[in-house]
């Protein structure tokens, strides 16, 4: 099991210049660390920070001339740092938590992409759980169809001990008091073992 986790540390390493040399000619984001963002946890020696993203200079920074906020989708940068000494499997799965308990899950850049109209949450009658209204399908399309959407989500799947990674996640609405971001799916990548869950709460910079 460690040669295959050193296997795949090579090929991470590997595959990393190629990586940076086809983004070359794209505008630069450079996160953070996870601890210099006011809202962040850290547990296991895992640090983790959930920022929304609201100002018109934060989101020129990462989207450039698209702005999701103007069509109904709120992007939530995560920053995850690996203090562990081990290596980290990332199946991140995350949810949106307000201060009444619903909760939303995210969705995918494809889908915002496809976004063309201020698309909001809405209710289940009688209910508190948010539901997203349907998003359109077929060819991708409208002013958030840029390579930024796909290119700054959150994707890496492996974490070296020592490093970080970072990347958005996308919710439909708006920026909330007493909002949270609930994050699953970090694992240890030698034995699968799944680490605690977090809950980060959504603080603005």
């Amino acid at each position: 099991m460690k040669r295959a986790v050193l296997i795949l540390l090579s090929i991470a390493v590997f595959l990393l210049p190629s990586a940076k040399g086809a983004d070359k000619d794209k505008p630069r984001f450079v996160a953070g660390a996870a601890s210099s963002y006011a809202g962040h946890q850290t547990l296991d020696k895992i640090t983790i920070a959930a920022v929304p993203f609201l100002t018109d200079e934060q989101i020129k920074s990462a989207f450039g001339k698209a702005d999701p906020l103007r069509y109904g989708v709120l992007p939530v940068l995560v920053v995850l740092e690996n203090g562990t000494g081990k290596a980290l499997r990332l199946d991140l799965q995350a949810e949106l938590v307000t201060a009444d308990e619903r909760h939303q899950e995210a969705v995918s850049p494809d889908d915002v992409q496809r976004t063309g109209a201020n698309l909001k949450p809405r209710r289940v009658p009688g209910g508190s759980t948010p539901l997203p209204i349907p998003l359109p399908k077929g060819i991708k399309k409208g002013p958030l169809n840029v390579w930024e959407i796909e290119g700054r989500a959150f994707a890496a799947k492996f974490l070296p001990p020592g490093e970080s990674a970072s990347g958005f996640f996308y919710f439909l609405g708006e920026h909330e008091p007493g909002q949270r971001l609930y994050l699953t799916g970090v694992k240890d990548a030698s034995t699968g073992k799944d680490f605690f869950y977090y809950e980060v709460p959504l603080q603005t910079q």
